[in-house]
């Protein structure tokens, strides 16, 4: 049965219709993955791309610039990923941006984010290589949190002992707590402590006022500390005194055991100051000495006015007024 005209026009059109739909898709794509603009390589190595594929985009700064070209394995711990970047926007990105990897929205294909750099480097050319940054990727996240809520549990479960412990007043811990006494005890130790701070505070209060007021220039205390010679003479002066005392010490021994022999001996020491007759007879004697002196001094009165002996002592008289004359 042949076609009529109708039919094959209407099958022409839709033919062109789907041609240009396809044309226009294809079109709509390259544009998306930048197969018919003028495009420049540049290059970034990662830890870890977490599931970025070819044809994911790339943007800078939110805007879509490029697209993921390639993705190489270069070592076990380095994955390159070249990006096919417009070349409208070289002039925007520079050598000190930093490329990290991220999603689309919450579930979305993941993309390759280009963040501006803070520095005033130079523009990118085709072939440069920019600095990574590797995100923690959601299942880390979810690992740390994993291990995170165990630590937590056993924490919890420990604390919980102790809290136990502390109320049965196990420990010192729980003593503290539940002994009043012991308590009263711990207050009235810091109590004493405080205080014997406070009297210590006191003490370098003093001590620091003295130290003060000491002249170190001047005075002996600054000569000895600041003269090492004179320090020395100082600690040599108080050996000596030293000494000295010692022998002080000997001599006054020596006098307690001669008073006590004197005491209790049988010397002439002893008898003189023991016997009181003698003491009696000894006063008379001198009485009797100092009464024989004065007759005889009356005496010798007596005997220079004498007519026999008068003129010898005026002689010796007139020669002791010249020896006096001759001394002036």
């Amino acid at each position: 049965m042949e076609k009529t005209i109708g039919e094959k026009l209407k099958l022409g059109v839709f033919a062109i219709v789907g041609l240009i739909i396809l044309v226009v898709a294809i079109y709509f794509i390259g544009n998306r993955q930048n197969m018919f603009a003028k495009t420049f390589l540049i290059n970034s190595n990662f830890n870890n791309v977490n599931g970025l594929q070819l044809g994911n985009n790339v943007r800078y700064s939110g805007i879509n610039v490029g697209t993921v070209k390639t993705i190489t394995i270069t070592n076990d711990s380095t994955i390159s990923v070249s990006m096919a970047i417009d070349e409208e926007m070289a002039k925007h990105i520079k050598k000190d941006a930093i490329a990290t990897i991220g999603t689309d929205g919450l579930v979305g294909n993941m993309i390759v984010n280009i963040i501006p750099g803070k520095g005033n480097s130079d523009i990118v050319v085709a072939g440069d290589v920019i600095t990574s940054f590797t995100k923690i990727s959601t299942n880390e996240m979810l690992s740390t949190l994993n291990v995170t809520n165990e630590n937590a549990a056993l924490l919890t479960a420990k604390l919980l002992d102790i809290a136990n412990n502390i109320t049965d007043g196990k420990g010192t811990l729980g003593m503290l707590i539940n002994d009043t006494l012991a308590a009263n005890n711990i207050k009235q130790t810091i109590n004493n402590l405080k205080l014997t701070s406070i009297e210590a505070n006191k003490t370098m209060k003093s001590i620091n006022a003295i130290v003060d007021s000491i002249n170190f220039n001047k005075s002996v205390a600054g000569l000895i500390l600041n003269d090492s010679i004179e320090a020395d003479r100082v600690r040599g002066i108080i050996t000596n005194l030293d000494d000295s005392s010692n022998d002080i010490k000997k001599v006054i021994t020596n006098l307690n055991d001669i008073l006590l022999n004197v005491k209790d001996g049988d010397g002439a020491l002893n008898y003189l100051s023991n016997d009181e007759e003698f003491v009696r007879n000894l006063e008379q004697i001198i009485k009797n000495i100092n009464e024989g002196t004065e007759k005889f001094n009356e005496n010798m009165e007596a005997f220079k006015h004498n007519f026999f002996t008068r003129s010898y002592f005026n002689k010796l008289e007139r020669e002791e007024k010249k020896a006096q004359r001759k001394l002036k």
